[in-house]
């Protein structure tokens, strides 16, 4: 009767077994966990099973010897109160640990090639493959692509006793919409390195309602997949960073500002940090990881939307009395004016200078043109207009859009001001119509997009298949 029931589940003996060797496999690629300090099998040692799949570490082990051992009566006197204590089934006492919790075993290296700096792709090689996805930025490319070799380079090299190679993080500077973080996404992708990406505004001091400032490196963590060593080699990226800066003027406890930086401090330049594994604070259900952060290439990048005026008040400050005075309106139309940045004028704004001491690399980003923004619509890999092209050949219908008429959304997207995030929404708004009616009617081949139906004066051109002659699709 069992057999018949196995035949209409669809399972046999033999696939019986195949599930249990796959669930065994799976058990076996975490480490034990202790049920009582919550530490690792790599860190606690080897691990005491007990009925009910419960593993105790050696050290709770003991401890809990030593308590009975010192005070026998008070166990003698539990087990007399508790007369159906061996009703209580241990089983449900066992360590059931969310997976995104456990640590994965570390496995054996096997006998390959070590990793060598020729593996390592160089800088031109690196910019080359940023340049498939981002457009213009050619300076900012250019520096991230030689730090990120040559922090690559001091992390795989051979140990140098004579001369210790100093971190390479970076600190960018650009307007909104211009790329900062997608630069990063980019270049973590390419090169197949662990990334994780956090917002410094949520950051405080520790003891503080908000989130730890080592919450950064659990992310990182949860990134690798909780391995160790994959994630010692990543990127963070630290969004936002001006938001930290020192508050000024302010009778509070800055505890989101300056006391931010200056625990950013160990991250920055390498340290040992404890984080919590899948979760975003330490407490004693959840297992400990040590990260080491010496060889996480920090990036951190913001707007610094009031530094602009710092900058043309230094500038101002030149030659502002006499017949050689420059006007004090002639840096107000400059849109670069961010590239002309010093260290000064980053102190000025709020940073301390021991934080501008670990970010040695500093560059800023362009402002975006119409041009920039007419090559970001269609140049990329993932151009948002290839996008939409290959969604209507879906549907057998061919999309063109006219010259005009991505110059006209260029222009639209200047005027909102937030940069390449601003043509998204833009095209959206007048591809909806598009999008729900030409599934409708078989009969259309081709849709090209013009200026005058970016500006709302007319229509699209509406090609049916065959058909020589264009037709304007009525309003």
């Amino acid at each position: 009767m069992s057999e018949d029931k196995d035949r209409v589940n669809g399972t046999t003996d033999e696939t019986k077994v195949e599930r249990g060797s796959s669930d065994h496999h799976t058990e076996d690629t975490y480490e034990k966990v202790c049920f009582m300090c919550r530490r690792p099998e790599s860190k606690a040692g080897k691990m005491i099973t007990l009925p009910g799949n419960i593993h105790i570490c050696p050290d709770c082990m003991q401890k809990s010897f030593d308590t009975m051992n010192q005070n026998p009566n008070q166990i003698n006197e539990m087990m007399n109160n508790m007369p159906n204590i061996g009703m209580f089934d241990l089983s449900g006492l066992s360590n059931q640990i969310p997976n995104r919790q456990r640590v994965k075993k570390k496995e054996e290296k096997k006998k390959t090639k070590e990793f060598s700096i020729k593996d390592i792709p160089p800088p031109h090689r690196i910019k080359a493959m940023l340049d498939e996805y981002v457009i213009g930025q050619d300076r900012a490319k250019k520096v991230m692509s030689v730090a990120v070799y040559n922090h690559y380079k001091r992390v795989f090299a051979p140990q140098d006793g004579n001369v210790e190679i100093e971190k390479s993080n970076m600190l960018m500077i650009g307007p909104t919409g211009s790329g900062k973080t997608y630069l990063v996404q980019t270049l973590a992708r390419l090169l197949d390195v662990p990334l994780a990406i956090t917002d410094a505004t949520s950051l405080t001091e520790a003891g503080y309602i908000g989130d730890d400032i080592e919450s950064v490196v659990s992310k990182l963590l949860a990134a690798a997949d909780n391995d160790v060593e994959r994630a010692e080699h990543g990127i963070i990226f630290i969004d936002e960073i001006d938001k930290i800066a020192k508050k000024k003027n302010t009778n509070q406890r800055d505890v989101s500002g300056e006391a931010v930086q200056q625990g950013m401090l160990k991250l920055l330049e390498g340290s040992d940090i404890e984080v919590p594994v899948g979760a975003n604070s330490k407490n004693a259900m959840v297992p400990l990881e040590t990260v080491n952060t010496r060889n996480i290439l920090f990036i951190c990048g913001g707007a610094f939307p009031d530094l602009a005026d710092i900058i043309k008040e230094r500038l101002n400050k030149t030659a502002s009395i006499g017949f050689q005075a420059d006007l004090r309106d002639k840096y107000d139309g400059d849109k670069n004016l961010l590239s002309q940045v010093t260290l000064e004028d980053l102190r000025t704004f709020g940073m301390v200078p021991e934080f501008l001491g670990r970010l040695p690399i500093v560059f800023t980003l362009e402002s975006l043109t119409e041009d920039m923004l007419v090559e970001i619509l269609k140049e990329p890999k993932n151009a948002i207009l290839k996008q939409y092209k290959r969604l209507l050949e879906l549907d057998e219908v061919k999309l063109e859009f006219d010259d005009d008429a991505l110059r006209s959304i260029a222009r639209k997207a200047l005027e909102k001001d937030t940069g390449a995030r601003a043509l998204r929404s833009i095209i959206e708004d007048f591809m909806l119509d598009i999008m729900y009616e030409i599934p409708k009617d078989s009969s259309i081949g081709e849709v090209i997009i013009t200026k005058d139906y970016i500006e709302k004066t007319g229509g699209p051109t509406i090609l049916l298949r065959g058909q020589e002659v264009p037709r304007l699709e009525e309003k």
